[in-house]
């Protein structure tokens, strides 16, 4: 199973890469794992760039009764969403 992980500017700025493909990852949980594994030692940095993100799968954000126990399957699309506020 491949799940293509898309990070926002900051995240790929941090880590270099714009997107991460990841093999046989069953939840979002395991994808925020996996994602924050890439930080190494700067995990903080990834808890903070993180704070204010939601998950995507497909283009619509996670579903708020499984949050992280979301399922996931061969081909979806995670992207990290940054909150932006405006006026």
């Amino acid at each position: 199973m491949s799940i293509t992980v898309e990070l926002t500017y900051d995240l790929a700025k941090a880590l270099g890469i714009r997107r991460l493909e990841l093999e046989g990852t069953p939840t979002l949980r395991q994808v925020l794992a996996l994602t924050r594994d890439r930080f190494g030692a700067e995990g903080a940095t990834f808890d903070k760039l993180t704070r204010v993100t939601a998950l995507v799968v497909n283009g619509v954000i996670a579903s708020r009764s499984l949050g992280l126990d979301t399922p996931l399957h061969d081909g979806d699309r995670v992207s990290f969403l940054k909150a932006a506020a405006g006026g």
